[in-house]
């Protein structure tokens, strides 16, 4: 049937068209706003997973073409109360309420205080301090490692879901005038900062044992003798905490306990030297690691009881200078596996040229690998102070042979001379290590192996502590390592092609004056988003991107 149209009809054509038009262009806008809130990039936890692989492979404004010093550099600082230990971190969109809607960088410091600035233009939307009446941050207990006061040290957790707007965790140490002193869990609301979930709670412990610190049966935390360096891992609902000492002042062993992120209540405790001393978990601040269901990191000097039980585990429980597999079944924590060298015993002793232990570093939960026969493998990947390199089958980690390591997936000895204090980044099949007074260098896997040698460094070397580089990435192109240079209070900001760190595209000192930041945290790490490079200093957050030309 022919449909005539007459005069009279045409302005109400043309409406409907109009109409049309303009219905489509809101469906596309509504997608399109749809799209960039489910590609946004947050980066809650310590180095950008669970995994702690360092890699945010959503970043698409940082390109190998761009970072160099004509058009990246210093964009602007936001200053703070105290020095940053921890990784900073960053949520996009956020509601703040009267102030309207950011992307948000989260920054702690070691002055107790909780910042959150617009990750755009550095201002400031919200500042707490978890400080309670009459109480200040903790002197440094004697010890140059964190000074001159220990307040927020671990890198917080975040979890959006949480309570009514999202929820940033954190552990805070602080000191009452009489001498008493606190370790709290926080559970802090995103957009505000408001305590949630009738929060904080102390951190008291004990476990079975007749170690440091023990009275009858058990031995007890003791809030004075503990910081919480390393990254806070969030894993089925609960918060798990690892606990260091100060410069290894006895009375000290190794502590992990976990709370509930809606209750904050205690869930689990263990302790991986109860009938020891010593063997705190710290990492370099690096974060606990999962894989989704178990939790690994490495263990600092300790006692390791060389006897074992018809399973292969320590007769007493001792796990010190141990590579570590916890179970978290059912929100019970026991090990579940490990691996420790066969001088185990040598590498923990404090004297002479000794204290070669594994605790400086932090482990990586490596993504499964084929093998030339199509087997997969389920590896993690860690390095301490004795510059070898530990590759261990989650499945059977290896445990303890008094004669040789030949039970471990795969060890390369000696190729990261002054070891290393902090953790590797993982990218597209090569790791990247950053040891004390050497080169930033990369590691290739094939076939999962890894190659016994690098198969490029940078041009220059780190001094100590070395560094923890981080990537940024647009999925497997753009590569880029980012590392922080401690170097005479005058750091600098380095940026590398991933495929050849021999290919420097920028640092800090390329343009004079102009991009300096000052002195990085100590074992400080880059976090790299939605186009800005972020590095906590002693005094502020300096942030880092393409230049306005």
């Amino acid at each position: 049937m022919k449909v005539l149209t007459t005069a009279a009809s045409k302005p109400f054509f043309r409406f409907v068209v109009v109409a049309k038009i303009l219905w489509l262009f809101w469906i596309a806008a509504v997608i399109i706003a749809f799209s960039a809130v489910v590609c946004a990039t947050d980066v809650v936890t310590y180095h950008n997973d669970n995994a702690r692989t360092g890699q945010n492979l959503k970043e698409t404004i940082l390109t190998l073409s761009n970072v160099n010093s004509s058009h990246f550099g210093r964009l602007f600082s936001m200053p703070v109360d105290g020095k940053i230990d921890a990784e900073p971190l960053y949520l996009s969109s956020v509601s703040i309420p009267g102030q309207g809607t950011h992307n948000v960088l989260y920054v702690v410091t070691e002055h107790d205080s909780v910042f959150a600035f617009d990750a755009d233009t550095g201002a400031k939307l919200w500042q707490v301090s978890v400080l309670q009446s009459g109480e200040s941050p903790s002197d440094d207990r004697k010890c140059g490692n964190i000074t001159p006061e220990i307040g927020i040290s671990g890198t917080p957790v975040i979890d959006r879901s949480s309570g009514p707007h999202g929820t940033i965790y954190l552990v805070a140490m602080t000191e009452e005038s009489t001498g008493n002193y606190h370790q709290r869990i926080h559970a802090l609301d995103i957009t505000t900062g408001s305590e949630e979930f009738g929060g904080p709670t102390i951190v008291a412990a004990r476990y079975p044992g007749t170690g440091d610190n023990h009275k009858g049966k058990y031995v007890y935390f003791d809030a004075a003798q503990y910081k919480e360096r390393a990254g806070l891992l969030l894993l089925n609902g609960v918060i798990y905490t690892g606990w260091a000492s100060h410069c290894d002042y006895r009375p000290y062993t190794g502590w992990i306990i976990g709370y509930s992120k809606s209750t904050l209540k205690l869930t689990s405790v263990m302790n991986v030297t109860p009938n020891g001393s010593e063997g705190s978990i710290w990492m370099g601040g690096a974060g606990l690691a999962s894989d989704g269901k178990n939790i690994y990191f490495l263990d600092a000097n300790g006692t390791f009881d060389t006897t074992l039980d018809s399973n292969g585990f320590p007769i007493k429980g001792d796990y010190g200078n141990g590579f570590i597999k916890l179970s978290t079944n059912g929100n019970k924590v026991h090990v579940a596996d490990y691996f420790n060298t066969w001088d185990t015993a040598q590498e923990s002793t404090q004297q002479s040229t000794k204290d070669k232990d594994l605790g400086s570093g932090g482990a990586l939960v490596l993504p499964d690998m084929k093998d030339a026969d199509n087997k997969t493998w389920h590896l993690a990947i860690g390095a301490g102070k004795d510059s070898n390199i530990y590759i261990v089958n989650r499945d059977n980690m290896g445990k303890f042979n008094p004669n040789n390591d030949g039970a471990i997936y795969q060890e390369i000895d000696g190729v990261l001379p002054g070891g290393i204090f902090g953790m590797p980044a993982y990218f597209n099949g090569s790791v990247y290590y950053g040891p004390e007074g050497g080169k930033l260098l990369q590691f290739q896997f094939s076939q999962a192996k890894l190659a016994t040698t690098p198969v490029s460094s940078s041009g220059v070397t780190y001094p100590y502590p070395g560094s923890t580089p981080s990537i940024s990435a647009n999925q497997t192109q753009n590569g880029i390592v980012w590392a922080i240079r401690h170097f005479y209070s005058k750091d600098i900001l380095h940026a590398y092609d991933a495929t050849n760190l021999q290919h420097e595209l920028y640092n800090s000192n390329q343009a004079g004056t102009r991009d300096h930041f000052g002195s990085a945290s100590h074992f400080g790490t880059p976090l790299i988003v939605n186009g800005k490079v972020y590095v906590g200093t002693h005094s502020n957050v300096t942030a880092f991107g393409l230049l306005n030309k």
